[in-house]
């Protein structure tokens, strides 16, 4: 999924609550697009806090009716220095991508697109699809692999059922579960729990983690408080153990983690570089490769860290038109992290 702001100065939300003594990061309302277009609510990154382990970005929407929103309608748009994680609820969503993957995403089925040095994708709603409910959410990559060539994974967790309770790990492991996608940046996990009315689930977490508990639905209690639907509870390094309660209704939780990044990032629209001039290299090529700006050197093909042209990859003919960068703010992008 592509960040469509059109003035994206820095990606990042404005407000934090605590919930007994828990950080809350508060979702901000982002429009995909025009005036028919779905929206989304994002909880990372935020001024305070721009990396939960490698993740760095989440957008959580839906349940929306595609006939009134529009869906998921998202043509072709670059990435670099990330890695973007499609999970979906309801719905699905047709990928096309041009390192020459073309995927179904389904509910409960994990796509992982690696960026590394470039990669252009589409997103569009399946004709079928009535309902889109799910998260995008994108990790960096650090940089022993930022620059690698882009790749794509695919896979479907097998549930681990408790006792009222069911848990997809799709990144990373957790409850004696794992999952074999590859992941290129320090150790991370990325997990989907639904709870019945009244459950309890309660998790051994990894200490040298940081951790993330995004509510999607129900009345969820975490530490003795309740985390508001939509809302993201952190957990910092050191917890090896978290509760998590069902109130009168139904509830499911996205949990994300990892080892701090230990690095600085900027990240601009769909760009993850390391300082404001590599941003703008970025978008000047990707500028450039759909003609839509004049092209800048190249030597002997390759870009100066030494990237193929182009960048973003070849696309197949008779796809929607491509999305063009916005302008660059007129302050210089700062590292985070």
């Amino acid at each position: 999924m592509s960040n469509l702001e059109t003035a994206p100065e820095e990606v990042v939300c404005e407000s934090e609550e605590s919930v007994a003594g828990l950080e809350v990061l508060v979702p901000r309302e982002v429009p995909l697009g025009g005036v028919r277009a779905m929206t989304v609510r994002r909880t990372l990154p935020q001024k305070r806090r721009s990396l939960i382990g490698a993740w760095c970005f989440l957008d959580h929407y839906g349940p929306d009716l595609v006939p009134e929103s529009g869906g998921m309608n998202v043509a072709r748009h670059p990435h670099t220095g990330l890695a973007t994680v499609s999970w979906l609820f309801t719905g699905t969503i047709a990928h096309r991508d041009s390192a020459g993957f073309a995927a179904t995403v389904r509910p409960g089925e994990v796509n992982l697109m690696v960026a590394g040095r470039g990669i252009s994708h589409q997103e569009f709603s399946t004709p079928k699809t009535t309902i889109l409910h799910g998260a995008q959410l994108w990790f960096a990559l650090p940089e022993a692999t930022r620059h690698m060539a882009p790749t794509f994974e695919h896979y479907a967790p097998e549930p681990v059922r408790g006792e009222g309770s069911e848990l997809k790990v799709f990144l990373g492991a957790l409850a004696g579960s794992a999952s074999p996608v590859k992941t290129y940046t320090p150790p991370l996990v990325g997990a989907e729990a639904v709870l019945h009315a009244g459950a309890r689930l309660e998790l051994d977490l990894d200490p040298s983690f940081e951790h993330g508990i995004l509510v999607d639905t129900g009345d969820v209690r975490l530490d003795g408080g309740v985390l508001p639907v939509d809302h993201l509870g952190y957990l910092p390094t050191g917890r090896t153990r978290v509760v998590l309660e069902a109130g009168n209704t139904p509830a499911r939780i996205l949990l994300i983690g990892g080892e701090p990044l230990g690095e600085q990032i900027v990240m601009w629209w769909n760009f993850v570089g390391r300082t404001h001039q590599e941003v703008a290299s970025y978008r000047a090529a990707w500028q450039a490769e759909i003609g839509a700006e004049p092209a800048q050197e190249q030597d002997a093909g390759t870009y100066p860290d030494g990237a193929p042209f182009p960048r973003f990859g070849p696309f197949p003919d008779g796809m929607p038109a491509p999305l063009p960068a916005p302008v660059l703010p007129n302050v210089q992008l700062r590292p985070r992290g």
